[in-house]
């Protein structure tokens, strides 16, 4: 047997490297377990409407509402329109005001003497005053909007009339600002005040500051702009970053409908980089065609996974349009309410503005400790697989020394976003492949000892069930805590502030399946021959060469096409983004697996890698064909690379993280395990006939 040797120089500095991937890992623990505020919110109008249909007065409902837990109201622009259906402000075209005159349904003297006068003119627009607060918003917010030579005021018989150049349906729906009404309603009812503001069309330094000033006086608990754009983009970010910093406020990002980074907004990324990421909240919403689908009870538990498992900090809440069955609307949504602030308590979350992280950026020498590991971890492979590099240790070190030279000069330099990226990139495919190649040359190890000593036949009839079990389950379990070496070096390699808020994402998730698979399976035909089992010693690209020039049957090609189909739908359904959609059964499964967890595990661990690979060892042991060897090594594989992966969700919170795939390895190998029994009942069966 030749054999493959460890340099041992490349494993202590892998080992330096996890010793600093485990510190950023412990400062990262402690900066996630200190950001666990939620503010739960719901939309001022949402109240409002609630209050309406069930014939309340908004006083009482709101107090029920802040009775149910509910932390914020979200307030947005007011608008001619929605004034208009409030009854607040009425707004008239000059055409319809000059029609009814004409047809003589302008009953009103004063106004018939004012159109007698041609002071109104049918191009124009008029705005007139129901209630006086409300009112004087509007007119300060129109001559912000449009300037004052296209904003009039006069008066009709005493009463003040704003006459505007503009058209009509584009002025009924013009933003006029945050409304004080609604300000003062939600502040006397002790709510913090979620702002969600839209940018000016043409912003000025004069508009940013308008919008600063009315809310001065108010306890705000965010800003999470509304519309394409925040406020002062694009020429006036840093007035408003300026006015963030100085009343020390805080910014809500909207998370994406695909739950990958954000909503599309211009100037995102350079007003969190003004003001800190560690002013900044993710906010979240179930999609309003999405929520009518969920019932009550699975919409509190998105919210529990939501915050847990995203960073989200900011939760606005949709009323549920229909009532539960026996239940008024009322009741059905305060209801709602208190069930997700109870959930998120059991979680441990406390409530009131939205808690934010530490600006957090780990210490570069711990950065660089980590980077030089995984250049070793590469130099590594690549002598576990040539065996002309294993012998030469001397060129191995040379190979390392200059790979690691040329990743840490960026980091010292204070740069080196890519090298991070692509260090993340190579632990989440090494570190899952080093730790099935380890097993693998264990298990040659002990084959070849088997052979030597003449002891292969007894020791296969003879090994008990449960010595098989106990085998391949420490086998699993060793080979986990290796894989999560990754782990630590890919959190190492990436841990900071933007990545926690997605600012900057991990790319590549659906490679990291693929790539674990190739770099074992390489190894493995560097060690065994899957073509013929008589040869031992022949290399991967000859087999490869053999394989390819195989007749394949019918049936073998039947089974291999099943198998790519399993495979690309494997692929689709990894990353981020799922790009196939998930079946009910599927999702009654991780329910159900989401009650019994901390953390879901993935269900190609539990279902597929992990009893995968405790067959592996039984099938070496058994003597099974090579190929299903091979099959079994790389479902395996597919299990420890998965494993890895989660922590490339730099979102999720490490400990989650962690617990995920711990939840997995257990009932994974249970699974295994009865797989194991109902094979050794089946060889009895077998050996019985």
């Amino acid at each position: 047997m030749k054999k493959f040797f460890y340099n041992r120089t490349l494993l202590i500095i892998i080992g330096v490297g996890l010793f600093a991937a485990l510190i950023i890992a412990g400062q990262r623990f402690f900066v996630e377990s200190e950001n666990m505020q939620v503010d739960l919110a719901v939309d001022y109008q949402n109240i409002v409407d609630l209050a309406e249909r069930e014939g309340l007065e908004l006083d009482d409902v709101l107090k029920m509402t802040k009775d149910a837990g509910i932390t914020s109201l979200a307030i947005y622009d007011s608008s001619l329109e929605k004034l208009a259906r409030s009854g607040k402000v009425f707004t008239l075209a000059g055409s319809e005001i000059l029609g009814n005159y004409q047809s003589g349904t302008l009953n009103n003297d004063l106004w018939r003497q004012t159109i007698e006068f041609d002071l109104i003119a049918p191009n124009r627009v008029y705005v007139i005053g129901g209630d006086l607060e409300s009112y004087y918003d509007t007119k300060e917010a129109l001559i912000q909007r449009l300037g004052e030579e296209r904003v009039k005021i006069f008066a009709v018989g005493g009463i003040e009339v704003i006459e505007v150049k503009a058209q009509f349906g584009d002025l009924m729906k013009m933003p006029l600002g945050l409304p004080h009404d609604e300000m003062n309603k939600a502040r006397a009812a002790g709510f913090n005040i979620l702002a969600r503001p839209m940018n000016f069309n043409k912003c000025t330094a004069a508009n940013v500051q308008f919008f600063f000033n009315r809310i001065e006086h108010y306890p705000i608990s965010e800003i999470v702009f509304d519309g394409p754009e925040v406020l002062g983009a694009s020429n006036f970010l840093d007035l408003t970053a300026a006015n963030f910093i100085q009343r020390k406020l805080t910014f809500g990002v909207i998370e994406h409908f695909t739950q990958l980074k954000f909503y599309p907004q211009a100037g995102t990324d350079y007003l969190a980089e003004k003001i800190g990421k560690n002013h900044v909240a993710r906010l979240y919403a179930i999609p309003k065609d999405e929520q009518p689908k969920l019932a009550m009870s699975a919409a509190v538990n998105r919210w529990s996974t939501t915050d847990r498992e995203r960073n989200i900090r900011i939760n606005l809440l949709r009323i549920y349009e229909k009532p539960e069955p026996e239940m008024t609307l009322l009741e059905t949504n305060m209801k709602y309410f208190r069930e997700v602030r109870a959930v998120l308590e059991r979680d441990g979350f406390t409530f009131g503005k939205a808690g934010t992280f530490d600006n957090y950026y780990p210490n570069v020498i711990l950065r660089v400790l980590v980077i030089v590991g995984v250049a070793a971890a590469g130099v590594l492979y690549l002598s576990l697989i040539s065996r002309r590099l294993n012998r030469n240790r001397k060129f191995q070190l040379q190979l390392f020394g200059i790979l690691a030279i040329i990743a840490a000069i960026p980091l010292l330099l204070g740069a080196g976003g890519k090298v991070r990226i692509l260090a993340a990139f190579m632990s989440a495919n090494l570190f899952p492949a080093l730790a099935i190649i380890w097993q693998l040359d264990l298990l040659r190890v002990i084959q070849y000892k088997i052979r030597i000593q003449n002891r292969a036949l007894r020791l296969k009839d003879n090994m008990s069930t449960l010595q098989l079990i106990w085998i391949s389950g420490f086998a699993l379990l060793v080979t986990g805590v290796m894989s999560m070496t990754g782990a630590a070096y890919l959190s190492g390699a990436l841990s900071d502030v933007s990545y926690f808020l997605e600012f900057e994402i991990f790319r590549g998730i659906k490679l990291t399946f693929i790539l674990p698979l190739i770099l074992v399976a390489f190894a493995f035909l560097q060690r065994f021959n899957i073509v013929d089992e008589v040869r031992h010693s022949v290399p991967a690209i000859q087999q490869i060469k053999e394989l390819l020039n195989k007749s394949v049957s019918v049936k073998a090609l039947l089974v291999l096409m099943i198998l790519s189909g399993a495979f690309v739908v494997l692929i689709a359904r990894s990353g981020h983004t799922s790009g196939m959609p998930v079946s009910g059964l599927e999702i009654k499964i991780r329910a159900m697996l989401e009650q019994i967890f901390y953390a879901r595990p993935r269900s190609k661990e539990i279902f597929f890698g992990h009893p995968a690979f405790m067959l592996a060892p039984v099938a070496f042991l058994k003597k099974f064909p090579k190929m299903i060897c091979f099959a079994l090594v790389m479902a395996a594989t597919i299990g420890q690379s998965s494993m890895v992966e989660t922590f490339a969700h730099m979102r999720t919170p490490i400990f989650m993280s962690f617990m995920r795939g711990l939840d997995g390895l257990i009932p994974g190998a249970i699974i295994g395990a009865v797989l194991i029994v109902f094979l050794q009942i089946c060889f009895r069966q077998f050996k019985k006939e």
